[in-house]
Protein backbone atom coordinates (compact mmCIF):
# COMPACT_ATOMS: atom_id res chain seq x y z
CA UNK A 1 0.00 0.00 0.00
CA UNK A 2 2.82 2.42 0.78
CA UNK A 3 4.55 4.12 -2.13
CA UNK A 4 7.79 6.05 -2.04
CA UNK A 5 8.81 9.04 -4.15
CA UNK A 6 12.09 10.96 -4.41
CA UNK A 7 10.18 14.26 -4.32
CA UNK A 8 6.71 15.76 -3.99
CA UNK A 9 4.36 15.28 -6.93
CA UNK A 10 1.92 18.01 -7.95
CA UNK A 11 -0.97 15.95 -6.55
CA UNK A 12 0.83 15.63 -3.20
CA UNK A 13 1.54 19.37 -3.11
CA UNK A 14 -2.18 20.04 -3.65
CA UNK A 15 -3.03 17.53 -0.91
CA UNK A 16 -0.69 19.28 1.56
CA UNK A 17 -2.19 22.68 0.74
CA UNK A 18 -5.67 21.37 1.58
CA UNK A 19 -4.77 19.97 5.03
CA UNK A 20 -5.59 22.07 8.11
CA UNK A 21 -3.11 20.23 10.36
CA UNK A 22 0.29 18.56 10.04
CA UNK A 23 2.66 16.85 12.44
CA UNK A 24 6.41 17.32 12.90
CA UNK A 25 8.76 14.78 14.51
CA UNK A 26 12.37 15.29 15.60
CA UNK A 27 14.78 13.95 18.17
CA UNK A 28 18.39 14.21 19.27
CA UNK A 29 20.79 11.71 20.82
CA UNK A 30 19.59 10.87 24.32
CA UNK A 31 16.59 13.18 24.02
CA UNK A 32 12.91 12.44 23.96
CA UNK A 33 11.28 12.15 20.55
CA UNK A 34 9.14 15.20 19.91
CA UNK A 35 5.96 14.84 17.86
CA UNK A 36 4.10 18.09 17.54
CA UNK A 37 0.85 19.01 15.79
CA UNK A 38 0.90 22.22 13.77
CA UNK A 39 -1.95 24.26 12.43
CA UNK A 40 -2.72 27.67 11.05
CA UNK A 41 -1.53 28.60 7.60
CA UNK A 42 2.13 28.05 8.44
CA UNK A 43 3.72 25.78 5.82
CA UNK A 44 4.84 26.22 2.23
CA UNK A 45 6.29 23.74 -0.23
CA UNK A 46 8.92 25.72 -2.14
CA UNK A 47 9.86 23.01 -4.61
CA UNK A 48 9.77 19.30 -5.21
CA UNK A 49 12.31 18.73 -2.42
CA UNK A 50 11.94 21.69 -0.10
CA UNK A 51 9.42 22.95 2.41
CA UNK A 52 9.45 25.61 5.09
CA UNK A 53 7.21 26.08 8.07
CA UNK A 54 6.77 28.93 10.49
CA UNK A 55 7.09 28.07 14.15
CA UNK A 56 4.83 30.13 16.36
CA UNK A 57 5.76 30.77 19.97
CA UNK A 58 4.53 27.97 22.18
CA UNK A 59 5.13 26.26 25.45
CA UNK A 60 7.98 24.11 24.14
CA UNK A 61 10.86 24.65 21.75
CA UNK A 62 11.99 21.07 21.20
CA UNK A 63 12.59 21.19 17.46
CA UNK A 64 15.03 24.09 17.78
CA UNK A 65 16.99 22.13 20.38
CA UNK A 66 17.03 18.88 18.41
CA UNK A 67 18.09 20.00 14.94
CA UNK A 68 21.62 21.22 15.73
CA UNK A 69 22.32 17.76 17.21
CA UNK A 70 20.36 15.65 14.71
CA UNK A 71 18.92 17.39 11.64
CA UNK A 72 16.49 14.60 10.73
CA UNK A 73 12.85 15.63 10.55
CA UNK A 74 9.63 13.96 9.47
CA UNK A 75 6.54 15.96 8.54
CA UNK A 76 3.25 14.09 8.25
CA UNK A 77 -0.20 14.97 6.95
CA UNK A 78 -3.26 12.74 7.10
CA UNK A 79 -6.60 13.28 5.54
CA UNK A 80 -9.56 13.45 7.87
CA UNK A 81 -11.94 13.98 4.94
CA UNK A 82 -13.28 11.47 2.44
CA UNK A 83 -10.00 10.81 0.61
CA UNK A 84 -7.99 8.40 2.80
CA UNK A 85 -4.28 9.22 2.62
CA UNK A 86 -1.27 9.62 4.88
CA UNK A 87 1.70 11.53 3.46
CA UNK A 88 5.14 11.80 5.06
CA UNK A 89 8.12 13.89 4.02
CA UNK A 90 11.51 12.82 5.36
CA UNK A 91 14.68 14.82 5.25
CA UNK A 92 17.15 17.05 7.02
CA UNK A 93 16.18 20.42 8.38
CA UNK A 94 17.74 23.55 9.71
CA UNK A 95 16.40 26.10 12.13
CA UNK A 96 16.48 29.77 11.16
CA UNK A 97 16.18 32.22 14.03
CA UNK A 98 15.15 35.81 13.44
CA UNK A 99 18.78 36.96 13.09
CA UNK A 100 19.54 34.49 10.26
CA UNK A 101 20.41 36.08 6.91
CA UNK A 102 17.58 34.20 5.12
CA UNK A 103 14.91 34.66 7.78
CA UNK A 104 13.25 37.79 6.38
CA UNK A 105 13.14 36.47 2.80
CA UNK A 106 11.59 33.17 3.88
CA UNK A 107 9.19 34.87 6.29
CA UNK A 108 7.93 36.93 3.35
CA UNK A 109 6.80 33.67 1.70
CA UNK A 110 4.63 32.81 4.71
CA UNK A 111 1.55 34.53 6.14
CA UNK A 112 2.13 37.11 8.84
CA UNK A 113 2.12 35.03 12.00
CA UNK A 114 2.08 36.84 15.35
CA UNK A 115 4.68 35.28 17.63
CA UNK A 116 6.79 33.89 14.78
CA UNK A 117 9.75 32.37 16.62
CA UNK A 118 11.68 30.39 14.00
CA UNK A 119 11.41 29.11 10.47
CA UNK A 120 12.31 25.52 9.68
CA UNK A 121 13.71 24.67 6.27
CA UNK A 122 13.44 20.98 5.32
CA UNK A 123 15.42 19.43 2.47
CA UNK A 124 13.18 16.50 1.53
CA UNK A 125 14.90 13.29 0.41
CA UNK A 126 11.90 10.93 0.54
CA UNK A 127 8.13 11.30 0.30
CA UNK A 128 5.96 8.35 1.25
CA UNK A 129 2.25 7.75 0.97
CA UNK A 130 0.23 5.17 2.83
CA UNK A 131 -3.43 4.29 2.74
CA UNK A 132 -4.91 6.08 5.75
CA UNK A 133 -7.82 3.64 5.74
CA UNK A 134 -7.92 3.53 9.56
CA UNK A 135 -7.82 7.31 10.05
CA UNK A 136 -11.30 8.50 11.00
CA UNK A 137 -13.14 11.16 9.07
CA UNK A 138 -13.64 14.34 11.04
CA UNK A 139 -14.92 17.81 10.34
CA UNK A 140 -12.62 20.82 10.57
CA UNK A 141 -14.90 23.30 12.32
CA UNK A 142 -12.54 26.27 12.46
CA UNK A 143 -9.04 27.46 13.16
CA UNK A 144 -8.48 28.26 16.84
CA UNK A 145 -7.62 31.94 17.35
CA UNK A 146 -6.16 31.36 20.83
CA UNK A 147 -2.43 31.25 19.99
CA UNK A 148 -2.67 34.16 17.56
CA UNK A 149 -4.56 36.29 20.10
CA UNK A 150 -2.15 35.32 22.89
CA UNK A 151 0.88 36.40 20.82
CA UNK A 152 -0.76 39.68 19.80
CA UNK A 153 -1.61 40.37 23.45
CA UNK A 154 1.98 39.69 24.54
CA UNK A 155 3.43 42.11 21.99
CA UNK A 156 7.11 42.12 20.97
CA UNK A 157 8.47 42.80 24.47
CA UNK A 158 6.26 40.20 26.09
CA UNK A 159 7.23 37.60 23.48
CA UNK A 160 10.93 38.34 24.02
CA UNK A 161 10.46 37.90 27.76
CA UNK A 162 8.61 34.62 27.19
CA UNK A 163 11.36 33.34 24.89
CA UNK A 164 13.97 34.33 27.46
CA UNK A 165 12.24 32.71 30.43
CA UNK A 166 10.39 29.76 28.84
CA UNK A 167 12.03 28.79 25.52
CA UNK A 168 15.80 28.59 26.23
CA UNK A 169 15.94 24.84 26.87
CA UNK A 170 14.17 21.69 25.74
CA UNK A 171 12.52 19.18 28.07
CA UNK A 172 15.90 17.44 28.24
CA UNK A 173 17.84 20.64 28.96
CA UNK A 174 19.20 21.09 25.44
CA UNK A 175 19.84 24.66 24.29
CA UNK A 176 17.33 25.99 21.75
CA UNK A 177 19.34 28.94 20.40
CA UNK A 178 16.48 31.32 21.19
CA UNK A 179 18.96 33.92 22.43
CA UNK A 180 19.46 34.77 18.74
CA UNK A 181 15.98 36.32 18.87
CA UNK A 182 16.74 38.40 21.96
CA UNK A 183 19.45 40.69 20.64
Amino acid sequence: MAKQFPAFTQDQIAFVAAQPVYFVATSAPGARINLSPKGMDSLRILGANRLIWANATGSGNETAAHLPLDPRMTVMWCSFSTRPLILRAYGTARVLHRDHAEFAALAALLPDLPGLRQIYDLAVDLVQTSCGYAVPTMENAAERPVLRNWAIGKGPDGLAEYWDTRNRASLDGLATGIEANLS
